[in-house]
């Protein structure tokens, strides 16, 4: 560990949650030197949902590797991109009557996101983006500046211009539907909010906190989108590649969004890489406007085709990640019906779901007493309040419930510890960490 200490920057986040050095991975596993096992409910942050070497992914890529294809092409026309591209267009776009063209950007989800609002301030020719509260659309500048979180926000440097933030679904309260006050503020010429040039959106919340808007939400917002000329842009970063159950996050909801933004588990294997879907008639770029020295990234064609192929080319992994996310509700609910005594709630839906805690301090402890059993797992939320199931899709039935089966004992033994502060104790830290 000494080698972390002295030359990796103070920025560093999940080593400091998970202390170890891993130097192996299979499936839902991660190993550390020493050669303890972890069950992987962190997957990459939702990059492996495929799980880590998958070797259908490996054998591809191996074998690539060793016909010398090429792995760097900037934007060069490429058989591994070209493959990629078929496969996309007959197995993911057509069976769902989507019709997109794509855009390949730098590597990283925020650069997808980056020109996502470009593109979208250039066709409509206005500054204004509506993002949302607890939204995350990444870190650098513009991103950020769609991005809710004051922790992330307070490290531009710089003011953050050119959005404005509307309340999600279920921020003001179950029943009060928000969308109800977009559509005021954007009829209203007094109501002080520029026309946008786009809305963004997740129809989960990752790290926001685990929130899923309701399909009703999502359609109302998709009407007020046409309703006002602004154009929905649909952040499937984290969502997509089947952590709802489907492979885009929306289509449950029966919307058709005008620009979709993806990376993460896209590329299947856990090599960089992003795009941008643009309805056809929306691809107004000129040559060059929006580029990165690493938009080509060949191994991820081959290893995102090969995730294409084995997965999605029926509806069958479909149907399993629906399974496994019920059992996870299931499991969830059962939980917090027994220790919840309002300290925990539910939220997400699919394989993207977390237990809210009343506080970050009591998801930590939970967190931290599952990394001692095994379980690697992370926390989202604005205080960090949501213990976040993140797992790989492919996770086995049997190791699905060993997971859950850790959550709950940490759960129980956490709850116990509670129970034998004091009162007045446990009611001073809920105060202090709410102030």
């Amino acid at each position: 560990m000494k080698i972390f200490e002295e030359i990796e920057s103070e920025v560093q986040s999940y080593a400091r949650s998970f202390p170890r050095v891993f130097n192996k991975a299979q499936g839902e596993f991660l190993y550390d030197e020493e050669g303890n096992q972890y069950l992987d409910f962190l997957a990459g942050a939702g990059t492996l949902n495929y799980g880590h070497n998958n070797p259908v992914f490996k054998e591809k890529l191996l074998e690539y590797i060793h016909q010398d294809g090429i792995t760097h092409g900037l934007d060069l026309h490429t058989k591994a991109k070209g493959e990629f591209l078929e496969s996309f267009n007959e197995k993911i776009l057509k069976p769902r009557n989507l019709e997109y063209v794509m855009q390949f950007t730098g590597p990283t989800g925020t650069n997808a996101v980056e020109a996502a609002l470009k593109l979208t301030r250039n066709i409509k020719g206005r500054e204004n983006i509506i993002a949302f509260t607890n939204g995350f659309h990444g870190v650098s500048l513009g991103s950020l500046s769609a991005t809710g979180n004051s922790h992330h926000r307070g490290a531009a440097g710089v003011s953050l211009s050119g959005t404005s933030r509307m309340p999600y679904d279920g921020y003001l309260g179950d029943h009060i539907d928000t969308t109800i006050y977009l559509d005021k503020v954007l009829t209203d010429s007094s109501s002080g909010i520029d026309k946008p040039a786009a809305v963004i959106v997740e129809t989960v919340q990752g790290e926001g906190g685990i929130n899923a808007a309701s399909f009703e939400w999502l359609r109302n917002l998709e009407k007020i989108c046409r309703k006002h000329d602004v154009l929905l842009i649909v952040d499937d970063i984290q969502a997509g590649c089947g952590r709802t159950g489907t492979y885009f996050s929306f289509e449950e909801a029966g919307i058709y969004p005008d620009i979709i933004t993806m990376s993460k588990s896209l590329g299947g294997y856990g090599l960089p890489f992003a795009v941008v879907l643009i309805r056809p008639e929306l691809d107004h770029w000129k040559p060059g406007e929006h580029n990165g020295t690493f938009r080509g990234n060949n191994f991820a064609f081959v290893t995102a085709k090969a995730a294409i192929d084995h997965y999605w080319a029926d509806n069958q992994f479909s149907k399993q990640v629906k399974k496994k996310g019920e059992y996870v509700s299931q499991r969830l609910n059962t939980i917090v019906d027994q220790y919840g005594d309002g300290n925990f709630t539910t939220r997400g839906r699919g394989m993207f779901q977390g237990i809210n805690c009343v506080n970050g301090e009591l998801a930590e402890k939970i967190t931290r007493s599952a990394f001692k059993q095994g379980l690697i797992i992370e926390t989202s939320g604005a205080d960090d309040q949501v213990v976040k199931l993140l797992c790989p899709l492919i996770i086995s039935e049997e190791n699905l419930t060993r997971g859950i089966d850790i959550i709950e004992n940490t759960i129980r033994e956490v709850c116990a510890k509670e129970d034998s502060i004091p009162a007045q104790k446990k009611y001073f830290n809920v105060k202090r960490l709410a102030s």
